[in-house]
């Protein structure tokens, strides 16, 4: 059997007749690889989809992580805050408890002072009133 002039010359005939450069073979795997190309492509675009769905998902995550973690450092300052408030009121009262112990005991000598002068003053008007 003789080759196919055109075969040989690179011109091959398709199943529709027509005139191709391309053999038939290579010819259908171009269009399966194109095909199979049409599909990842496919499948990346869904993918991409996808992807940009979760990220921005994880996103919105973060940002409420962030939001209730502020809410969380401004509440333990608060309550920091309001442990020293108390503890500084503890030592404001502390101090006038002590300041008011220190009063109490000079009222009380002054009392003793004046008990014994009052004393003394009775016994001379007694002394006076004796004498006459």
């Amino acid at each position: 059997m003789a080759a196919d002039p055109l075969a040989e010359a690179g011109f091959y005939f398709d199943e529709l007749n027509k005139l191709r450069v391309l053999e038939p073979d290579v010819s259908q795997k171009t269009c399966e690889l194109k095909e199979e190309c049409k599909n990842f492509v496919d499948k990346i675009v869904q993918f991409q989809k996808t992807v940009g769905g979760l990220i921005e998902l994880v996103d919105d995550l973060a940002k409420e992580a962030e939001t209730e973690k502020m809410k969380a450092i401004g509440a333990r300052n608060l309550l920091k805050s309001v442990a020293k408030q108390r503890e500084a009121q503890q030592q404001q009262l502390q101090a006038l408890i002590a300041e008011k112990k220190m009063q109490l005991e000079r009222y009380r000598i002054e009392h003793e002072a004046l008990s014994k002068v009052e004393c003394e003053q009775n016994e001379f008007i007694d002394q006076f009133i004796l004498q006459k």
